[in-house]
């Protein structure tokens, strides 16, 4: 007979209990999805460094019909970012490299702004997207800004200065995931499991081949022409052949530092409770990453847009409360992960599709979340 670990026992006892229920939320999440023409959904809720709410709707799968349960996964997109930041800043605290480091002694190869070749682009550039980079010539690759492989690389760089200006830019994070590898001698993606994800006892990664493929949402993606939720494969393509003629240190976008991580609602909102409390997950005796290092990942870089290392301060969703974290787009989904680290409260909330599925699909369904669990208690 199977023994059963204590943390497994749990988990079974919670779903066989199921989630609390919450109906006049519940019936306003449910208008909202309708309206939205939402597919599958996850949310949660911290407070008071407890998740006080976890629930699934909607299906995993249009076809199939099958139900979106504690059990799904979904590929979050650009709150990954915040995984390989996190693994960058353990760097840090190593000694193996500091933020003010020349991206170009990182890389092997020169990364310059040949508009300013005088201004060294360092490590906290790349993280708080200040580098001067774009990805007019694509992210999928260092070859598009290898002088080596692209004789066409100046067009990854904009007009001003490295530290002088912002702008959002996938490319930067492949390059810092190909940096984590440099220095910690692990693949990304192990690495990513081996520091965060284990030590908080979490299931997710950016590997599909190493993940169970029926926990995945599908996402869909909406066609307006047709007026039709499609499917979007691509989303969680194997790169078993990428992998095995990988080289460390380079072929590191195949895992998309990026946007890969897939994880589960639940597993998202207790890395984020890490995260609100600085470094360190509610009774665990092990940081992640220390207190100064967080919060210096939540420390804005921009003026204007308040982006720190991968986490950024907005007042976007609830006008007049400052909420920090990321946002995620790809495929179709939308993901979100926002959190007050002085009141101890956060949601997360991943759709895997919807017909509207603009900004304003996640500052609604957060609103409502902030209403009913945050404003109204």
């Amino acid at each position: 007979m199977k023994k059963i670990t204590l943390f497994a026992l749990c988990a079974i006892l919670l779903t066989a209990c199921g989630p609390k229920s919450y109906p006049e939320f519940e019936k306003d999440l449910n208008a909202f999805r309708e309206e939205i023409g939402n597919v599958g959904l996850g949310v949660a809720v911290v407070k008071d460094n407890k998740i006080i709410y976890d629930n699934y709707f909607g299906v995993k799968n249009l076809e199939t019909g099958e139900k979106v349960d504690a059990q799904t996964i979904f590929r979050i997109a650009s709150i990954s970012k915040s995984f390989t930041s996190t693994s960058l800043m353990q760097m840090v605290e190593q000694g193996k490299v500091t933020l003010e480091t020349d991206v170009s002694d990182l890389m092997e190869f020169q990364v310059r702004n040949p508009k300013l070749p005088e201004t060294v682009i360092t490590l906290e550039m790349l993280l708080s997207h200040t580098s001067s980079l774009n990805d007019t010539q694509g992210y999928f690759t260092l070859d598009v800004i290898n002088p080596a492989t692209n004789p066409d690389c100046a067009g990854c760089y904009n007009e001003y200065e490295p530290g002088k200006g912002y702008q959002y830019c996938n490319l930067n994070f492949n390059m810092a995931g190909t940096i984590l590898e440099k220095l910690s001698g692990e693949r990304f993606d192990q690495y990513v499991i081996n520091h965060i994800l284990n030590p908080l006892g979490l299931y997710g990664g950016y590997d599909i081949d190493a993940l169970d493929a029926t926990r995945f949402a599908t996402l869909y993606s909406y066609n307006s022409e047709n007026d039709s939720l499609e499917a979007q494969p691509g989303a969680y393509r194997s790169r078993a052949e990428d992998i095995a003629n990988y080289i460390t240190g380079y072929t590191t976008p195949i895992f998309s530092p990026t946007g890969g991580m897939k994880i589960s609602t639940t597993d998202l909102a207790k890395y984020m409770m890490m995260h609100m409390n600085y470094g360190l997950y509610p009774g665990a005796k092990e940081r992640i990453i220390s207190e100064e290092s967080s919060k210096n990942m939540q420390t804005p870089r921009s003026d204007d847009e308040h982006y720190g290392l991968a986490l950024w301060r907005n007042t976007d969703y609830i006008p007049e409360v400052e909420l920090v974290g990321h946002t995620g787009g790809a495929y179709g989904l939308r993901s979100a992960m926002f959190f007050h680290p002085e009141e101890k409260y956060g949601f997360i909330v991943i759709s895997s599709g919807a017909k509207n599925s603009d900004e304003g699909l996640l500052k609604g369904m957060i609103k409502i979340l902030y209403d009913h669990f945050i404003a109204n208690e």
